[in-house]
């Protein structure tokens, strides 16, 4: 078994910056990609950043390459998101996902977080 928790989500203006952080526990060295997720209301969960926990390759969605970049810090077991230049758009729930099969940004998810709500307003 994986625990997800996020935290960092929030409210701020357009143009403004965000952390997300998610603190993975239980068998993690099983996971081979961690990434994020997000899901604003009406649209379907879309893949947003993507690291390879063992070569730490990155994939990122169009809609935010260049803007959001996505880390990993092994010895605390923590993934984070830094978001910059956020734009409305980008307002949705922030899910931590971990899985074992990688395909690039999207990948099979074993385990997620409960959520994060970024909200960007203009």
């Amino acid at each position: 078994q994986v625990q997800l928790v996020e935290s960092g989500g929030g409210s701020v203006q357009a143009g403004g910056s965000l952390r997300l952080s998610c603190a993975a526990s239980g068998y993690t060295y099983s996971m081979y990609c961690m990434g994020w997720f997000r899901q604003a209301p009406g649209k379907e969960r879309e893949g947003v950043a993507t690291i390879y926990t063992g070569s730490g390759s990155t994939y990122y969605a169009d809609s935010v390459k260049g803007r959001f970049t996505i880390s990993q810090d092994k010895a605390k077991n923590t993934l984070s998101l830094q978001m910059n230049s956020l734009k409305p758009e980008d307002t949705a729930t922030y899910y931590c996902a971990a899985g074992r099969l990688c395909a690039g940004l999207n990948f099979g998810v074993n385990y997620w977080g409960q959520g994060t709500q970024v909200t960007v307003s203009s």
